[in-house]
């Protein structure tokens, strides 16, 4: 599907927890907002709290469609983003999963804990497998992932991996960033506005 068209719907990954800086927050909100403002759909964890509570709410701000995927898990502790265009509640975080992949034409990644990395592991090596062919983007102004990084490329040297991880990847840096992380080799921009890039990146087809 052509970035351009209406229909299509980018997948944010990111923080869930109380606590993050409020720079993370006004991040997300910004993601929400440039994804509304091209038309597009955000599909999410449908979670109302911190940077996915922010990045639905910015999106919705600006007169987005916001799509969330849920557990009933989650649902019934309170967590679920109501405030939903349309808020789709799974059985289980497999599923939930499963239908935020299936429904999605681009995968973001923005600053998140365990949770972010363990999804955007998933998208991220079923890309390399040629699983899918949809973009994997990374949106990391502050450096959150550096170490993340710099270990896969370490995997790579140490000949546990091929190349074709860093390669996958699209990783944007914001414009006081140095590119890519250190000894991480991964192909990444270091741009004035990352938001901006990093949205365009997941519009790019994959060559």
């Amino acid at each position: 599907m052509d970035g351009g068209e209406r229909g299509f719907a980018v997948c944010v990954y990111c923080a869930s927890s109380d606590g993050v800086a409020a720079h993370h927050l006004d991040l997300a909100e910004a993601v929400g907002r440039g994804i509304a403002a091209r038309g597009w759909t955000l599909v999410s964890g449908g979670g109302r709290k911190s940077m996915m509570g922010a990045v639905a709410a910015g999106a919705r701000a600006a007169g987005g469609r916001t799509v969330g995927i849920i557990p009933r898990s989650m649902v019934e502790r309170e967590w679920a983003d109501h405030d939903s265009d349309e808020l789709v509640i799974t059985g289980s975080m497999r599923e939930r999963k499963q239908l935020m992949e299936e429904r999605s034409d681009a995968f973001l990644a923005l600053p998140g804990g365990i949770g972010t990395c363990e999804e955007l592991f998933e998208v991220w090596s079923s890309a390399v497998l040629e699983l899918h062919g949809k973009p994997v983007v990374l949106l990391d102004p502050g450096g959150h992932w550096d170490g993340l990084l710099t270990w896969v490329a370490g995997l790579a040297a140490g000949g546990f991996t091929s190349s074709a991880p860093m390669e996958r990847l699209r990783v944007v840096r914001g414009g006081g960033g140095s590119g890519a992380a250190p000894g991480s080799a991964a192909v990444a921009v270091s741009v004035a506005d990352p938001v901006e890039e990093a949205l365009a990146a997941c519009a790019r087809p994959v060559s």
